[in-house]
């Protein structure tokens, strides 16, 4: 069977990451009266008939069955379908191919889809996420993949994020050589990676090879909000599963604002999304504080953390956090004073917010006004 592919699987490690080993040989070929054009929002490309225009793809013939539904399982819970149209192959011949048309609900511009605009935006974030789905053994359905195929992104831009993170070493070593192999993965929602670990000690020599476990999450964003004329805070109560699961006498936890940051979404977009879901707040001055794993040890974890400058001078009796992820949260306005108590009692017992509130009690008088 022959397969036409454009956009994005023209990408040689793209398309082999998602069909994974097999034959098949490729070549130029071009699909008439159809053009190649990006979709409205995205970086995405979106296959139009267009009277006179030619769309330019490789033409595959020879793929295995497995290579096969491995592409179907990629594209299909996406609304990408297989449909039989008739291609140029580079030496004029006309051949049947199947080509995934793109759902009827997206929306193209007039602009042509560039590979090398999409590469730069998304290309990192795309190759990272389809290493993590080429490592699934036995491969996805496709069922599963529309299933697990945010969080799966979610997780590589976490990683490219911390590729290009800011890394300061004053202090600490430089970078030092290590090598990591997989030994097993598990998990739906989140991932759970055991690897063996080999790396340079300090004295130079070579440790390892480390038996390690992870727990592969994803990146956060945390709002402290803070009125600096009442000088008072915001801070969110509710139930954890960590606690319940240690048995802690009370697992309704007091933490600050907080959520997965969105595929797609940079911290500051997160994190003003999420003190309007769960504070109610609208109006809010976002100003970075620091960024941190909470847990190095076993968890990529990584929160970025933002004072809010916010009017919390009314009494708030806010309830309530987003139906559909079942959240049940309980808004507190309260002084910065009593909210350090708290911490001194031990009733605060949520690292983040502990540290939150260390960095406001620090840097307050040089937060100025609103505006």
């Amino acid at each position: 069977m022959g397969l036409f592919v454009y956009g994005t699987l023209l990408h040689p490690r793209v398309f082999d990451l998602v069909a994974g080993p097999g034959g098949g040989a490729m070549q130029q070929a071009t699909l008439a009266d159809h053009a190649v054009l990006r979709v409205k929002d995205s970086e995405l490309p979106m296959l139009v008939a267009q009277r006179g225009a030619t769309a330019r793809g490789h033409y595959w013939s020879g793929l295995s069955a497995s290579r096969i539904a491995r592409l179907d399982a990629y594209e299909i819970p996406f609304g990408y379908h297989p449909k039989w149209l008739t291609v140029r192959l580079a030496d004029g011949r006309e051949v049947e191919a199947q080509v995934y048309e793109p759902p009827a609900d997206q929306t193209p511009t007039d602009e042509p889809w560039s590979i090398h605009r999409w590469e730069h935006a998304w290309g990192e974030m795309t190759i990272e996420a389809n290493t993590e789905l080429a490592s699934y053994d036995p491969p996805l359905t496709a069922e599963e993949l529309s299933a697990r195929w945010e969080m799966i992104w979610h997780r590589a831009e976490a990683r490219v994020r911390g590729r290009h993170s800011h890394a300061p070493a004053t202090l600490r070593e430089g970078l030092m050589p290590a090598d990591i192999r997989s030994l097993t993965m598990a998990g739906d929602f989140f991932r759970f990676r055991q690897v063996e670990l080999t790396h340079t000690r300090f004295d130079g020599k070579t440790t390892g090879p480390l038996r390690r476990e992870a727990f592969i999450g994803v990146d956060a964003a945390l709002v402290l909000p803070y009125d600096p004329l009442t000088d008072r805070v915001l801070i969110i109560e509710q139930i954890r599963v960590g606690p319940l699961m240690r048995a802690d006498a009370n697992p309704h936890m007091l933490e600050p604002v907080a959520g997965i940051i969105d595929v797609l979404e940079t911290p500051v977009e997160a994190a003003l999304r999420e003190v309007e879901e769960e504070a109610g707040l609208s109006e809010i001055e976002l100003q970075p504080m620091f960024g941190f794993y909470p847990s190095p040890g076993a968890s990529t974890d990584y929160f970025h953390c933002f004072i809010g400058l916010a009017d919390l001078g009314e009494d708030r009796n806010f309830t309530g956090g987003l139906a559909f992820e079942h959240e049940d949260l309980r808004v507190h306005v309260l002084s910065r004073e009593r909210a350090l108590a708290l911490v001194d009692s031990g009733e605060i017992a949520t690292g983040p917010l502990i540290t939150m509130l260390l960095w406001l009690d620090r840097n307050r008088l040089s937060l100025g006004r609103m505006g």
